[in-house]
């Protein structure tokens, strides 16, 4: 009687962690799991990626949310005041009168005088 060689049984491959970039099972949520994990509505979430820069990827009409980078996030402190509007300032047509007003009101010239530094 021929033996024949029985074929080695192969193991679904776990998705490894993030040292080649990718991420494990688990680390990949909906939206739905993003805002069970962070204990607040959907809307909730969705409105922080607006206004918080709650990191986020949007496929099609799917979000899907790192794990990782919500911790990230959750760990920095949050943008407050100016800060957070730089962007929008700049198309702003009463920006650069408001600064003026507002230099003018602290009784100091926009830019510095050389002699100053």
């Amino acid at each position: 009687m021929t033996k024949t060689k029985s074929r080695p049984t192969t193991k679904a491959s776990k998705p490894k962690d993030s040292a080649n970039g990718t991420v494990a099972n688990g680390d990949v949520l909906t939206l739905d799991e993003a805002a069970a994990y962070l204990r607040v509505s959907t809307d909730d979430v969705l409105q922080m990626i607006k206004a918080q820069d709650l990191p986020g990827r949007k496929f099609g009409a799917e979000w899907r949310f790192c794990r990782a980078a919500i911790q990230d996030w959750l760990s920095q402190p949050p943008k407050r005041g100016i800060l957070r509007h730089f962007g929008r300032i700049k198309d702003d047509p009463y920006a650069e009168e408001m600064l003026r007003n507002i230099y003018k009101e602290r009784g100091r010239p926009e830019v510095p005088d050389a002699e100053e530094k």
